[in-house]
């Protein structure tokens, strides 16, 4: 009997040891930094919102290895004056390098006003940019959602993200679910430049963290470059914790940092908290890298759910917008009475990789093999949120929030539609081949439901 447990024993112990040394490198391997040397002018150029509300902005850049004089050059175009403001520095050593990075902060800019600006160190200038502020009549609300990207170098991010925008004019900024980097170096985070080039200049970016933001580790590690860079979180960390709030006209958006260890979390769920009571915007929604339902296995993320979740019920949050599971699908919380109501949970991603994922009945629609992105538009009291083929540009899903006083009525328009759950197994992968079955057996009682519920 004796034998018997320690034989048992040692099978586990085993069985453990090799389940950690195939997990190794998911875990703890981060891709060495190759040597590199910033620009001697300034580059990666970046707008952002500030932190002092919807009429400020910030500028973020770099420019060589030290820390030298450095202003924003601004003029209003209804203007003469050409307005400078001082741009603080800092220098941020990596694994591979070290380069100066500089943040301007514009402040008090007027609604309706459109501004070029240029940046400069030392005696370096970049070239000019410039955006836009919308008009104070028009307090409608538009922007753009993208989930991951991560693109490879050379990656196609630049072009759908263009085509995006030019598809959708009326945007006035652009969202990123985490993980807009495929990983912390130097090279990554020049495709992410190269991605958002003439977009990043002239709309404000919020991103937030994801994993891949993050150096691997028994305890991850998020660099100083990602706040150097995204520089509200300079202003707006919490105990090191990635939090961030704007109010935008009649949104307010609360960003989360999904990706830490638990008593981070804890911190975050007081934040979200406080500033969920403070609210009286007409529509909030929250912003995590991590899906609160996940796709990918019931019990993912379940630490995320229990605690952000209740929170997001209670105080009636009405879009979750998450990524992570590199996939599309959509799910609407649900009544007593299994009427469709709010909060609407949004996964999405615009990266060249797709995972597989578990059709879960709980939510309304999935899209497998493509890239997308997300058009939020606010209308007096609707919200529509719409789902686009990043690849092709056609319309994808579709539905709609109308707040009459306290009722809250979903419209689903999506009908007509279909699901693309594209995949091409590989021969002989027994993972690929499961993955097969369950599109099709998902393709089955989505069919059905419908006939039910047409």
């Amino acid at each position: 009997m004796i034998r018997l447990s320690i034989l048992l024993s040692l099978v586990i112990v085993t069985a453990l040891l090799v389940w950690c040394i195939s997990r190794w490198e998911t875990w703890f391997h981060n891709p060495e930094e190759a040597p590199y040397t910033p620009a001697a002018v300034p580059e990666r150029v970046l707008l952002t919102f500030g932190n002092d509300g919807e009429l400020s902005r910030n500028i973020s850049w770099r420019c060589g290895e030290n820390v030298e004089h450095s202003f924003v050059e601004l003029k209003d175009t209804s203007a003469a004056e050409i307005q400078k403001i001082k741009a603080d520095g800092e220098v941020f050593k990596s694994r591979n390098g070290r380069a100066a990075y500089y943040v301007a902060r514009l402040k008090g800019l007027k609604e309706g006003h459109a501004y070029q600006y240029r940046v400069c160190t030392g005696n370096q200038f970049s070239d000019w940019y410039g955006f836009r502020l919308q008009s104070e009549t028009d307090r409608g609300c538009s922007f753009l959602y993208i989930g991951d990207i991560q693109d490879t170098i050379g990656g196609i991010a630049n072009e759908l993200l263009k085509k995006a925008c030019q598809k959708n004019p009326e945007a006035e900024f652009l969202v990123c679910g985490g993980d807009l980097t495929e990983r912390p170096t130097d090279a990554y985070w020049g495709e992410t430049f190269r991605g958002l080039d003439s977009i990043g200049q002239a709309m404000p970016i919020v991103t937030i963290t994801g994993n891949h933001d993050y150096l691997k580790g028994i305890v991850g590690k998020l660099e100083r470059r990602f706040s150097l860079i995204h520089s509200y979180f300079l202003d707006s960390m919490v105990d090191e914790n990635q939090v961030f709030t704007i109010r935008y006209k009649d949104v307010q958006l609360f960003c989360l940092d999904s990706n830490r260890e638990l008593p981070y979390l804890l911190t975050q769920r007081q934040w979200l908290e406080k500033q969920l009571q403070a609210s009286n915007t007409k529509w909030k929604i929250t912003v995590l890298h991590h899906p609160l339902h996940s796709i990918r296995g019931n019990t993912n993320n379940l630490i995320q759910r229990i605690l952000f979740n209740d929170l997001i019920k209670e105080y009636g949050v009405d879009a979750v917008l998450q990524g992570h599971e590199h996939a599309y699908a959509r799910m609407t919380n649900r009544t007593d009475y299994e009427t469709a109501t709010t909060p609407v949970y949004i996964i999405s991603h615009c990266s060249p990789k797709n995972y597989r994922i578990e059709f879960n009945d709980l939510f309304d629609r999935f899209g497998t093999g493509s890239r997308y992105y997300q058009k939020m538009r606010t209308a007096g009291d609707t919200l529509f949120i719409t789902a686009i083929d990043a690849c092709t540009q056609v319309l994808y899903d579709s539905l709609f929030i109308v707040k009459s006083g306290k009722r809250i009525h979903l419209t689903d328009g999506s009908s007509g539609i279909p699901e693309s759950l594209n995949f091409i197994p590989l021969k002989g992968n027994q993972k690929d081949a499961a993955f097969a079955k369950r599109i099709e057996e998902y393709k089955t009682r989505h069919q059905k439901r419908l006939q039910i519920n047409p």
